[in-house]
């Protein structure tokens, strides 16, 4: 600040050298690079998720006699792959909220007007991520949104096919009676089996609408940290 005899004049701000420049361009290709590896991980769990329930389900309907339990298992499987791709999302999305960082206050100014703005702090911001960094969203989070983009659908999948399988194979069911009983898994009566398998499904549900609803909620603050998404 430079106070003249009339009133405090701003003084100009800080501008970034050719050199920082080029290192911040660099800067920017190394994290987008390593979200790109990170992405590439979480493909890797989807695909796993993939290829088990399509097995479960090749079993499953490759005769009218073939048991349904490939699909009860195959969904211990899928919630495994889900909680071991939400920890590797929270990592991608750190690499993910630096580049969008560096997009949003340094590509794009540069580009609309050529002014940083570096008034505004946001290097600073990004400084103390590199300083001290850490996850930007919570394991709940990123396992809303793992399941909200990709894993739903899986479920929906194997529950469809579950429950078609026991209604058709290996006939049309007549009564109640026949779900319990095709649904059994050795001593555990149907009933269980079946209750068990709509809580499953009723819990991932609330976790896909209670983490949609608070993601909604963090992109109407002002965003004041790194984390962006």
């Amino acid at each position: 600040m430079v106070v003249t005899a009339d009133r405090p004049v701003k003084a100009p701000s800080r501008e970034f050298t050719p050199a920082e420049i080029g290192a911040l361009a660099h800067l920017y290709r190394g994290e987008v690079y390593r979200s790109t590896i990170w992405r590439t991980r979480l493909d890797t769990t989807t695909n796993w998720s993939v290829v088990t329930l399509g097995v479960a389900l090749s079993i499953t309907f490759s005769s009218v006699g073939a048991s349904p339990l490939p699909l009860l298992l195959v969904g211990i499987l899928i919630a495994f792959f889900l909680l071991l791709e939400a920890r590797r999302y929270r990592y991608f999305n750190v690499w993910r909220a630096r580049s969008r960082w560096l997009e949003n206050h340094f590509y794009a100014p540069m580009l609309y007007d050529g002014d940083l703005h570096l008034e505004e702090n946001w290097q600073r911001i990004l400084a103390e991520d590199y300083n001290r960094p850490r996850y930007h969203i919570s394991f709940v989070t990123a396992l809303g949104r793992r399941l909200r983009t990709n894993y739903i659908w899986l479920l929906t999948i194997q529950t469809v096919a579950y429950y078609g399988k026991i209604a058709v194979h290996p006939t049309a069911i007549d009564s109640i009676d026949d779900i319990w009983a095709r649904a059994a898994v050795g001593p555990v009566p149907g009933e269980y089996v079946v209750v068990a398998g709509i809580l499953y499904n009723l819990g991932w549900i609330a976790l896909a609408l209670v983490t949609y609803h608070q993601d909604k909620t963090r992109r109407t603050r002002l965003h004041t940290q790194i984390a962006m998404g």
